[in-house]
């Protein structure tokens, strides 16, 4: 049988860069369709060759580059182009600082906001990164260990990655090995989560691999020989088994300490972290005395939250619930929160159960929080503090609160996916005719 030529068909045409688009690739313009060429810039001119389709346009691979502009720099990891963690380290900081918060206004521009909301970037570092998912396979005696290509399953083999802490760049190469055992030479492949924490690193391995005797000893030589706190093992779809426990790899939340759940979610940097939990404290109204914190995760921002006001916290993941409510009763913090496992996505929270609290803090997942949004449009909340990790679908769920009658405050958007098309945002929105002596004299961020 015949295989279906490709749109484009290795077709070669010459080229100009317009634009950078939303995932880093600069993007051209051939017989009315957006082409998509990663690691260039606008004014870039090239030769390229069509090699396919992507989100109604086109992708181009680089045959020569015929004129660059000056934007460009030498990117600093020697991953760069096939690495797919990575998409604009050939950028100048300066541009793209101004792309990276342009994203943010574009998405509220497409929603019939003016994108006067958007404050100033603020940027985390390079290096900080103490969260992350790797993808490993195994080939024969070699295993590669890293992330994944650009829209590709081939795995990048990462020897030095830039973004990472330190102590998750050193495991590497000791994890590497470790893995032969693991998974053996059968073509066996793993996705591995590993987060540094206050005891060590916390590590969970999720494989159709065997998990044999020789293996639960391995692992266990190699969490003590690296300073691994725990070293959990799941089949897909599985619940994580502790193979391996020398510590709690405990995190901290507003100095209490929480032991979240093998794999948990968390913000992928300390500093990132503490960036997105002071502007979710900036945005809070003085007279508060009662919060809604909605997808609430182990409790980044309930346990800040419960030093100003009662928190009521529901997050749908039981593990992380559970986690969030351990940790109140623990440090007797459980009279200023209570908890509630509860999917928010098919069960959102109700106007009439919202009825006569102060605020709402929703931190939901890169889908959104549509149906939630309709229940808080049609609530009497004062101030809602939406912090997202998606632009477009936080200007779809802005829309919705604005149309009710909210007013969106400001939009701050925070990076701490560095040289990624990623992007976290803290905004503020407040009811019509809500006072807050905070935002009186803030004159109005230029676009």
């Amino acid at each position: 049988m015949r295989r279906k030529a490709r749109r484009g068909g290795g077709k070669q045409i010459e080229l100009e860069i317009k634009t950078l688009g939303a995932r880093g690739d600069g993007v051209g313009d051939h017989d009315g369709k957006p082409v998509f060429v990663p690691m260039t810039m606008p004014g870039d001119r090239l030769l390229v060759k069509l090699v396919g389709e992507r989100s109604g346009g086109l992708k181009a691979e680089i045959l020569e580059l015929q004129e660059q502009v000056s934007d460009h720099v030498d990117p600093p990891c020697q991953h760069f182009g096939p690495c797919g963690g990575c998409t604009v380290q050939h950028v100048a900081p300066e541009y793209y600082q101004r792309w990276k918060r342009d994203i943010v206004i574009q998405a509220l521009r497409r929603k019939g906001f003016s994108g006067g909301e958007v404050a100033d970037l603020v940027q985390i570092e390079a290096g900080t990164r103490r969260r992350a998912v790797f993808a490993a396979e195994a080939r024969g005696k070699k295993i590669s260990l890293g992330f994944h290509e650009r829209e590709s399953h081939k795995v990048i083999d990462v020897v030095d990655c830039k973004i990472l802490t330190s102590s998750l760049g050193k495991i590497l190469p000791p994890m590497r090995e470790l893995l032969k055992i693991l998974l053996g030479p059968d073509q066996s492949k793993a996705d591995i989560t590993i987060i540094d924490s206050t005891a060590g690193l916390d590590v969970l391995v999720v494989t159709d691999a065997k998990l044999t005797l020789e293996s639960r000893e391995a692992i266990t030589v190699f969490a003590e020989a690296n300073n691994i706190a725990r070293f959990a093992w799941s089949w897909p779809k599985g619940e994580p088994e502790p193979v391996a426990i020398r510590d709690k790899p405990i995190q901290l939340f507003g100095g209490i300490p929480v032991l979240p759940p093998e794999g948990s979610f968390l913000q992928p940097s300390q500093e990132g972290q503490d960036t997105l939990t002071k502007l979710v404290l900036d945005y809070l109204p003085e007279d508060v005395e009662t919060v809604a914190d909605l997808f609430s995760g182990c409790g980044t921002f309930t346990f800040p939250l419960s030093q100003k006001a009662h928190v009521h916290a529901i997050e749908g993941n039981e593990h992380a619930i559970a986690a969030l409510t351990s940790a109140s009763r623990r440090n007797d913090t459980d009279h200023k929160i209570t908890t509630d496992c509860r999917d928010l996505v098919k069960d959102p929270v109700t106007a009439d159960e919202l009825l006569g609290g102060d605020c709402v803090v929703l931190d939901p997942p890169r889908t959104g929080a549509k149906e939630q949004c309709y229940e808080l449009a049609q609530s009497d909340i004062g101030t809602i503090i939406y912090v997202s990790c998606n632009p477009t679908t936080f200007a779809r769920d802005a829309k919705i609160l604005v149309e009710s009658g909210y007013i969106l405050k400001e939009v701050t958007p925070v990076d701490q996916f560095i040289w990624s098309g990623h992007l976290e945002i803290v905004a503020c929105f407040e009811a019509m005719g809500y006072e807050d002596d905070d935002f009186d004299d803030q004159d109005e961020q230029p676009e």
